[in-house]
């Protein structure tokens, strides 16, 4: 039985920036645009309807910024994933991103390929972050906990209570796909190769509390 494609809502104000995302999107096979949208108000809703895979969200936006889209859809869809469309001076913006789910960014001049590769991996699991925002949102504040989404930090908590991808999920109440997505995302985000460091770090930073 043939994959699914990956379901994909592309939000950008700029029409000429968002079609010619779109056209990518629905260039490769294993991708579908579901929906697109201009402005956070409108991505919200679309993404409540549709709840896409994957979101190609911009930063900058009319009526709010692309964390504001990713916190609020992050909410009534939280399957969905996070790329970030951003340009070289969006870096702020970017180590922000981090808190609310952002699992890969993708500057807006790189080649169309690119752009469906890396949402391709993302919808896959993996976590495509830049070194560069990490380490400006490092650099705000002494809590290395601090680049984790809420739902992050539970599942370390889980990881430091032994507990597997299943019995995370029936902890809190998501499926085990879920959980693998977000654990994937805390090794990335705080360095560890091995889920086992991940539970060492826990044990040791409950010893220093």
């Amino acid at each position: 039985m043939p994959t699914p494609p990956v379901r994909v809502m592309v939000v950008d104000d700029h029409e000429v920036v968002r079609r010619g995302v779109v056209d990518v999107c629905d260039a490769d096979p294993a991708l579908q645009v579901v929906a697109e949208a201009a402005g956070v108000a409108e991505g919200l809703r679309r993404g409540a309807a549709v709840r896409p895979d994957v979101a190609l969200v911009d930063l900058h936006l009319p009526d709010g910024t692309g964390i504001d889209l990713m916190r609020g859809l992050g909410e009534v869809s939280p399957g969905t994933r996070f790329v970030v469309l951003t340009s070289f001076d969006d870096d702020a913006y970017a180590a922000e991103a981090l808190t609310v789910g952002a699992a890969a960014f993708v500057l807006k001049t790189v080649r169309g390929t690119q752009i469906a590769e890396t949402v391709v991996a993302v919808a896959a699991g993996r976590v495509m972050l830049d070194e560069r925002a990490l380490q400006r949102r490092r650099d705000r504040t002494e809590d290395p906990l601090s680049v984790l989404t809420p739902t992050e930090r539970l599942v370390l908590e889980c990881i430091g209570d032994g507990l597997s991808n299943r019995e995370s999920g029936e902890r809190l109440g998501v499926s085990e796909k879920t959980v693998k997505n977000h654990v994937t995302a805390v090794m990335a985000k705080l360095g560890f190769k091995r889920r086992t460091q991940a539970a060492a770090w826990v044990a040791s930073h409950a010893r220093r509390s």
